[in-house]
Parts: structure tokens; sequence; C-alpha cells
């Protein structure tokens, strides 16, 4: 891999070594790239989809009901600008759908390609999106379906990650709301503290965070810019058709294992949650 490489030799061998199970740091040299100035992210900001940016006071507790969240009054441009002193939390969504962050998304994940079909297959969906934040603002207590990594550019934060197969800190039934269109926010309780794993990241640093592991974000003393590029694999999935698939059974009034964990593959009811789910569209198409 050449000199120009955003993940450098070390980086690399440190994901092959915690990838997909693990969450861990990794390097990169992605810092300083002209596409992450403030100046850049309001002009992406301006071209991109109203629904796909959002917006919020930054402190916020690590545990909050999603409606509770509150917009902070500012336009995106006014939020972007005064970043330092605002007190928010901001995310652009899905700015690959922006040509010039499309590009720099697939040249990233390109580098690790092969490293990832080895273990989970094709990487399915690719996405990213750009978050700022203000000092001391907090991300709160969530989990997300994709892999992923976060590359920090400005600033310094600490993610605090929890296991992704506890079902203490997040039981079944949660997972299965989830994948059938609840939030992503968790409850959080103090027992599970002595759980996670604190990594503090600053520019030039990044984290991978595995499938469905719970994490919540304190940014540091200066105002953060990070970019987390995700993606799908054909394991994600079937994990996530498990839960649909015991979603069903736990309605029927069983009580259902839990979907195995990487590598196993939940073949079996991720098979029969995908027929159900095309007999409903069939259902629905051909209904009166």
């Amino acid at each position: 891999m050449p000199d120009s490489a955003v993940f450098p030799d070390a980086a690399r061998a440190a994901l092959a070594d915690i990838y997909p199970q693990q969450p861990g740091i990794l390097t990169h040299r992605l810092a300083g790239h002209p596409l992450f100035t403030l100046e850049a992210l309001i002009a992406l900001a301006g071209r991109m989809r109203p629904i796909d940016v959002e917006q919020n006071i930054g402190d916020l507790p690590v545990g909050i009901d999603p409606a509770e969240v509150r917009h902070n009054g500012l336009s995106v441009a006014d939020t972007i600008r005064s970043i330092e002193q605002n007190g928010s939390w901001m995310v652009l969504k899905f700015v690959e759908q922006d040509p010039a962050y499309r590009a720099l998304l697939e040249d990233v994940l390109g580098e690790i390609r092969p490293l990832v079909a080895g273990r989970t297959g094709a990487m399915i969906k690719l996405e990213a999106f750009i978050f700022l934040s203000s000092p001391d603002a907090v991300t709160p207590f969530h989990f997300d379906p994709e892999h992923n990594i976060l590359l920090q550019l400005g600033g310094r934060k600490t993610m605090t990650v929890f296991p992704a197969g506890d079902a203490e800190i997040a039981p079944g039934s949660q997972h299965e709301a989830f994948h059938l269109g609840g939030h992503r926010n968790l409850p959080f309780r103090p027992a599970f503290e002595g759980k996670g794993r604190s990594l503090s990241i600053g520019p030039g640093e990044a984290i991978y965070v595995p499938v469905k592991a719970p994490h919540w974000v304190r940014n540091g003393p200066e105002p953060s810019i990070s970019f987390s590029v995700t993606w799908r694999s054909e394991w994600s999935y079937r994990e996530a058709d498990a839960h649909g698939f015991n979603h069903l059974l736990r309605r029927a009034g069983l009580d259902p294992a839990p979907p195995g964990r990487y590598p196993r593959q939940n073949r079996a009811k991720s098979f029969a949650w995908r027929a159900i789910r095309r007999v409903r569209r069939t259902l629905r198409r051909d209904g009166p």
C-alpha cells in the first residue's frame, strides 16, 4: 500500500487482529483533508436534503429518551460555523450521496476491502456520516447495525464501547424493536459502567466499532469533527433477520434464543424471516 494510503500498514494489521468482533484504535492519515474544513462542511450541508441533517443541544445525559432531545434552534450553517461556542451536536447523514464524499468513502474502504471480505464477505451498502460536536458534548448511549470506523479529524473524544452480545445491556426485545423501526438509543443504567471499555482518540486516530456494540461518546475540551465510514455484510443482515424472526416467536409466547454472534451465521432464522417478508409483500401487492 502506498504512503498516500489513509490507513498505514500498522493500522490495517491492527484491524486484522480485531475485526469483526472487538473494538479498537487504529491510525489514519485523513486529518487536514480539505473536505472537512468548516466552510467545506457548510457547503456540503447546503447541498444535502434537510432530512439528512440532525442537530441538537449537546449537553445530554448518557441515557435519554430520543423524544426528549431538543433542536439547538440554529440554522445548519450557523451551527457549523459556531460549533466551538454553541453547545451543539450535529450529524450530516449519508454524505456518500455527494460525489466528492462518495469518492473519498470508496477510497477509504477500498484499502480494507480485502481484509473485510476474507472475514465477513463483500462490503454492502457503503455509507458515511460526519459528526460535529461542541466541547464536552455527549452522544447518548446507542447501537448501530453497521460495521463502523470512526475517524477523528479535529478535537478529541472518548467513546465507551460495551460488549455487543450482552443481553443485560441490550436484551433481545430491544434489538427486535430496533430492527422493526425503533430508535437506536438505549436505556443506560449505572450498573453497566464496569462493562464498558473507554477509547480516547484525537486527530489521526480512529475507532473500529463492531456491529451492534452499544456505545456512547463524550467530546473533549475542543470542538470535534469525525468522519464515520460504515458498511453492512451479509452476516450483519442475517443477524438483523434473526431478530425479526425472534420477534414473531416472542409474540407467540416463546422465549427464543438470541442470534449468534460472528462467526455463527443465523442462516435458518434469516431464511425464515426473509420468506415471511416475501409473503407479506405479495399479499400487500395482490390484496384488495
